[in-house]
């Protein structure tokens, strides 16, 4: 039996503080499904891609779908993650590993991030 798991990747920052959005999507998404989520950074906090990949591998997913927690696609969605997906494929032959558009580029995320700006001066 398949098991697929879920990879939110984020940037990354100094300040400890800037992964409570992350933790908490994840703890949503945790409750609205049952296989693995998982927190992975591309620079400055940890896991980093490849430990979070290897965790989940260790859990039984055969299947990873990283999903970029980024507005755009800017430089790293474009050229640092490919990059790295592709060292991380080479790594985890056996896992197959999918990577979502950047969540800021949905149509239906800019329609909840609009309506939270239309709120704010209601």
């Amino acid at each position: 039996m398949s098991k697929h798991g879920m990879i939110l990747f984020g940037h990354g920052a100094r300040d400890p503080r800037w992964a409570e959005p992350f933790e908490r999507l994840a703890t949503k998404l945790r409750a609205m499904r049952s296989a693995p989520v998982s927190l992975a950074f591309l620079e400055l906090m940890t896991p980093d891609l490849p430990t979070a990949i290897e965790r989940l591998a260790a859990d039984g997913c055969d299947a990873l779908t990283v999903v970029p927690v980024f507005f755009g696609q800017g430089g790293h969605i474009r050229r640092d993650l490919p990059e790295l997906l592709d060292r991380c494929r080479l790594m985890f032959p056996s896992l197959t590993i999918q990577c979502a558009t950047a969540v800021g580029e949905d149509d239906s995320v800019l329609d909840a991030v609009a309506q939270y700006c239309v709120r704010q001066i209601e």
